[in-house]
């Protein structure tokens, strides 16, 4: 048998260290030594064990190492360690030319700005959208009664803030937000409308849009009287106060509220009328006149917003105001003044030429007016005969033509008391400006309203027979 002898001593394996080679132009490094050439490091240099690792120093007959080399850099090669960092065990790979630390460093900086900006738009976007969504809104259709007006040019956002200040929605943009998609809301009209508190802003749209909703109302054409008329076949047609009555309705406190055609007749006779707003080129006409009488024509025809709730007297005064304007607008003041005549004589003719002809006719009608007058001939016009009597009717009895009375034209000269009616602007255009001619005459004698003319009586009896022949009466 052989004895196992002592085991045969070996060296220590050898472990390539990198050495940095000098730089070349560019960047990079020349290269090192062969590795045939690079020095062995022992075990220590790179793995150490420690006592639990059960290494243990080789004893004798162990081969004598070099030294091993100095850690500490020669200080005549020694170089900027910021800029180029001593060689490592761990292979470091070689720097891409051109790239400067700095400029890494900058646009970083240029990267997290950038990602910061992007993060606060973000933000701002979420907080935008979460604000749309968080408007105050009620719920349902609303309770109660409220009354809200919309005024000429008010946009959709005016009609909102409307709206909130009135309790009806929550805030302005429920309503506008609720409005985006409804083309309809453009066409919203001036006026007033009858609106529930706390309501949905989509509830608020849909409730402007349904015509039920508007109130105070009011249209007046012309023509119309103060007092209800009727036809010979027992019609009866609203008058202008009976017309200004329906207008003041609306439902307040869970009930349904109008001021009486009774009580804007007492208004109007009760109330002086300097005090009611009567212009003051009216105010000696008006004061002759029969009190139940004395707004007659002052209201002329158009449209008109009546605020519901407001008393007889008020309502009276903010239509007088408005008519008003529009007399002034109409030219009425100056143009009377310009041919010599007052306003209230013009109004009164214009009166006349309105119930009378159709438009193409009221310049011929208010020549023969002013003729007749200028003669000092009655004007022997029916419809000033049958202006106190209530009737709408083309023609006369002779029972009413006998009737005593300043509007009856068959016997008494001159103008009546008053207007007859409400004169409409072509009415006081042609008042204002009759076309000239020496007609003293004139019948109705086509069915479609169109008047003949004639200076003589001769001439005015024939257009009367042609005229029962065409059956215009």
């Amino acid at each position: 048998m052989l004895r196992p002898g002592p085991l045969p001593e070996t060296s220590a394996p050898t472990v390539p260290v990198p050495v940095a080679g000098p730089r070349m132009p560019g960047g990079a490094r020349r290269p090192g030594p062969p590795e045939s050439a690079q020095r062995p490091v022992p075990p220590e240099s790179t793995q150490r064990l420690g006592p639990s690792e059960g290494a243990a120093r080789p004893q004798s007959g162990r081969r004598d190492l070099p030294p091993p080399p100095d850690p500490r850099p020669d200080p005549e090669q020694a170089v900027d360690r910021r800029e180029e960092p001593a060689a490592s065990p761990v292979a470091e790979p070689d720097r891409v030319p051109g790239k400067n630390p700095r400029k890494k460093r900058k646009r970083a900086t240029v990267l997290l700005l950038a990602v910061l900006l992007l993060g606060g738009v973000a933000a701002g976007g979420v907080y935008s959208f979460v604000t749309w969504f968080a408007v105050p809104d009620f719920e349902g259709s609303g309770t109660g009664d409220v009354v809200i007006e919309v005024e000429d040019g008010d946009s959709t956002r005016q009609i909102g803030a409307v709206l909130a200040e009135n309790g009806v929605v929550a805030a302005p943009e429920s309503f506008t937000r609720a409005a985006e998609d409804e083309e309809r809301i453009r066409a919203v009209q001036p006026g007033f409308y009858q609106m529930r508190r706390q309501m949905s802003g989509a509830a608020a749209v849909a409730m402007m849009l349904d015509p039920e909703s508007r109130v105070g109302e009011l249209d007046i054409r012309g023509g119309v009287q103060l007092d209800d008329t009727r036809a010979p076949d027992g019609t009866v047609a609203p008058g202008v106060l009976s017309l200004i009555s329906k207008a003041t309705c609306a439902r307040l406190d869970g009930q349904e509220r109008c001021v009486s055609a009774d009580e804007l007749r007492a208004a109007m006779t009760d109330t002086d009328p300097a005090a009611l707003g009567v212009p003051e080129w009216a105010l000696e006409g008006v004061a002759a006149a029969e009190p139940r009488r004395r707004l007659e024509g002052l209201l002329v025809p158009g449209r008109y917003d009546v605020p519901p709730g407001e008393s007889a007297v008020d309502v009276l005064r903010g239509l007088l105001a408005t008519s008003g304007e529009r007399l002034e607008a109409a030219g009425l003041v100056a143009g009377a003044q310009s041919i010599g005549t007052s306003p209230y004589d013009v109004l009164t003719i214009a009166s006349l030429v309105e119930k009378e002809a159709i438009n193409p006719d009221m310049p011929k009608v208010s020549r023969v007016i002013y003729n007749r007058l200028g003669a000092g001939r009655r004007l022997e016009l029916d419809s000033m005969v049958n202006y106190p009597l209530d009737l709408q009717a083309l023609r006369t009895t002779a029972e009413d033509r006998a009737r005593p009375g300043p509007y009856n034209s068959y016997a008494v000269a001159g103008l009546p008391p008053t207007p007859i009616a409400a004169p409409g602007r072509e009415a006081i255009a042609a008042a204002l400006e009759p076309e000239p001619g020496p007609w003293l005459y004139f019948v109705r004698c086509q069915s479609d309203g169109t008047s003949c003319f004639a200076e003589t009586l001769d001439d005015h009896n024939a257009n009367v027979r042609a005229a029962r022949q065409n059956g215009a009466f």
